[in-house]
Formats: C-alpha cells, sequence, structure tokens
C-alpha cells in the first residue's frame, strides 16, 4: 500500500482510474464535491472504489461545516460553521462545548453512513483580525484554549461516530495574510512575536492526541526559513513531533496547491522524507497520479503503526448514538438563547476526553 491519498476525476470511477488504483494501492482516496451527486451515486462510486483499493485503504473527506462541505443539502444535512460554534461558546462556553460535540458527531455520522472513514476537520486554526479569509469562520476561536477545547469537543463527537479526525493545519495557518491555495504564506515570527507562535501551536498541543493530524503550507522563518511546513524535516520533527508531541497519523495538506512549486511526485516524495506519513494528492489529474503513486514508497513501519492506531482509536471510541435526538438537541441549543443542557448520551464521563485511548 503507497503511502498517498489520491483524488480521482469526477462521480463515477473510471477504467483507467481502477485500473492505477488496482495496481499502485494508495492508502486511500480523497472525495470532493466533484465527486458526489446524491447517495446513491455516492453508494456506487464507494462500491466501485471498494473493489479496487487494499482493504485497509481509507476514504477520505473534508466536512467541516459551513463552507467547506462535500455532502450538502438536500441529500445530506447542513452543518453550522466552526464561528458560530466558538460564538455560542465566548457567552455560555458549556453550552458551545456540547455544540461542539453533537456537531463533531452529527458530521461523523453522515460520513459514516456515506462510508467514509477519515473527516479532515477538525480546524486547530486561530481566528486572527487581519489575516486571509481562507481561515475565517472556519476557525473555532481567537483564543488557543477555547479553539483547543473546542476543537477536541469535534474530534470527539466524530470518534463517537465511528471516523478518524484529522486536526489542520499544524503548526498554524491562522495568522497567513494570503491563502495558500494560490501562494504560499510566510508566517513572521522574530522575537517579538514569539508568543505568537506559541499561540498558533497551542491548540495542536493540547490535541495531541488526536488520531490523525494535517501540516500546513507555510514558512515559518523562526522554524525553517527555507522550507514549508509540509516539507521541512525541522518543523515536522522538530515542532510537530517534538513540541507539540503529536504521535498519530502526519499527512500533508494537498500538494497540488500553489503554495507549493514543483512536480506533485517530487513534492511527494520530499513530504515523505520530511516526515509526513502520507502525502496527500487531490487533483484527480490521472497522470500526475499515477507517476505520484509510482514514486511514493509503501507505508511501513512507524507510519503502517499510526495508522492501525488511528483506525483502532475510531473503533473503541464509537458509541451507538440517535441521529434525531441529537439533532433536535444541537437545533434547541442553536435556537435557545440560554437553555439548561440536556443530559448527555455518555452520561459519567466527559465525551470529549479521548486522550486516554492512545494508551489504551
Amino acid at each position: 500500500m503507497k503511502a498517498a491519498i489520491v483524488g480521482i476525476a469526477g462521480p463515477v470511477l473510471r477504467p483507467e482510474e481502477a485500473a492505477l488504483l488496482a495496481d499502485c494501492r494508495p492508502a486511500g482516496v480523497i472525495l470532493f464535491a466533484r465527486n458526489v451527486e446524491d447517495r446513491r451515486q455516492l453508494a456506487a462510486l464507494r462500491a466501485a472504489l471498494g473493489q479496487v483499493l487494499p482493504p485497509e485503504a481509507v476514504l477520505m473527506v473534508d466536512q467541516e461545516g459551513g463552507r467547506v462541505a462535500r455532502l450538502r443539502p438536500p441529500h445530506w444535512a447542513a452543518h453550522p460553521p466552526a464561528g458560530v460554534v466558538g460564538e455560542i461558546f465566548d457567552h455560555d462556553p458549556a453550552r458551545g462545548i456540547r455544540v461542539a460535540w453533537l456537531t463533531g458527531a452529527l458530521i461523523g455520522m453522515d460520513c459514516a453512513e456515506a462510508g467514509f472513514d477519515v473527516v479532515a476537520a477538525p480546524v486547530l486554526d486561530l481566528s486572527v483580525a487581519g489575516a486571509h479569509t481562507v481561515i475565517g469562520d472556519r476557525a473555532l476561536a481567537k483564543d488557543p484554549r477555547a479553539v483547543a477545547r473546542l476543537g477536541r469537543a469535534v474530534a470527539a463527537g466524530l470518534l463517537a461516530a465511528g471516523v478518524q479526525p484529522v486536526g489542520k493545519h499544524a503548526p498554524g495557518h491562522g495568522r497567513a495574510r494570503v491563502d495558500s491555495h494560490l501562494t504560499l504564506p510566510r508566517i513572521e515570527t522574530n522575537e517579538a512575536e514569539a508568543a505568537l507562535l506559541a499561540a498558533d501551536i497551542l491548540p495542536f498541543t493540547l490535541n495531541a492526541a488526536l488520531p490523525w493530524m494535517m501540516t500546513a503550507h507555510i514558512v515559518y522563518p523562526s522554524l525553517d526559513p527555507i522550507f514549508p511546513a509540509t516539507l521541512s524535516p525541522a518543523v515536522i520533527a522538530g515542532t510537530i513531533r517534538g513540541r507539540m508531541g503529536f504521535k498519530g497519523v502526519l499527512v500533508s495538506d494537498d500538494l497540488a496547491m500553489k503554495a507549493l512549486s514543483g512536480e506533485p511526485a517530487d513534492l511527494a516524495v520530499q513530504a515523505l522524507e520530511a516526515g509526513c506519513d502520507l502525502a496527500l494528492y487531490c487533483s484527480g489529474d490521472l497522470a500526475a497520479t499515477e507517476t505520484l503513486l509510482r514514486r511514493c514508497p509503501p507505508v511501513a513501519g512507524d507510519a503502517a503503526e499510526r495508522l492501525a492506531a488511528a483506525r483502532a482509536m475510531a473503533k473503541r471510541r464509537r458509541l451507538t448514538l440517535d441521529r434525531s435526538v441529537l439533532a433536535n438537541e444541537r437545533a434547541r441549543l442553536l435556537a435557545d438563547p440560554a437553555p439548561d443542557l440536556p443530559g448527555s448520551q455518555t452520561p459519567g464521563r466527559d465525551p470529549t476526553d479521548f486522550r486516554r485511548t492512545l494508551a489504551g
């Protein structure tokens, strides 16, 4: 199984794509709006992928809520953007945490039912005044500790639904002033700004027990003056694995983004050599995807163990949930300015506490 997750072109798996996936055996496939039309079509696509992918390969999707959602009405439920959850937290922290957990669980149930194993959420970047709007209301809050608490709750909800969450974009995208989809951001952190970098990193550090994280295509000159985090051994070893203490699956952000220059296959190799466990390439371009897959090494060693641990975490944390009960509860909490929080479906413990599962 190759150390890459790749995209496909459209809503139907083409014969040439099926042949490539069967031959090169990627670690997973990621789907986008171009691949999703309705429930019946998605089920057929999932079945086709299942016939050619390795049994342990993942199906991944970006489903944060708000404007970043591949499963959309009328076929799937709408979910609030992270910023709305953060506003609730600002006025009533307990209610905000509960809405975050409910939103994670409801998104997770949609995704699990549709056949997805991995959901690229929560966003752990800070909301920063004056930064580019590419993050904007995708961020949960301005305060790093609030982001950490809310992000942990979203992730716990996703785990309760049986899917693996991905914290993004380590070590922090919130202060970028340009969109990394279009150009390479640089976040200057001189000595006077060291506290800002510490704030960027804190939500990731406090969520180091997440099963997955995604790197940022951003240069942090104080950490590495040349390479963006995705391609930087210094950032991955020193900050993400070291300072943050993250031990789970580390996947690159999309290597097709214009923040990075070079051939996708070369970038994939560089990202893996820098310390990413998996290279993510989403374009769906068949020729570039084939070249990338043939260049990528197989998943092995620590990366294989991390993937197995992530699968095991989702299996352990899965709960029996009632979608209508959770949806009605969230609707009340979103509508009522000061409701009493109803009882949790997970009585007797904090549903956001999943750190212990890594050791369990």
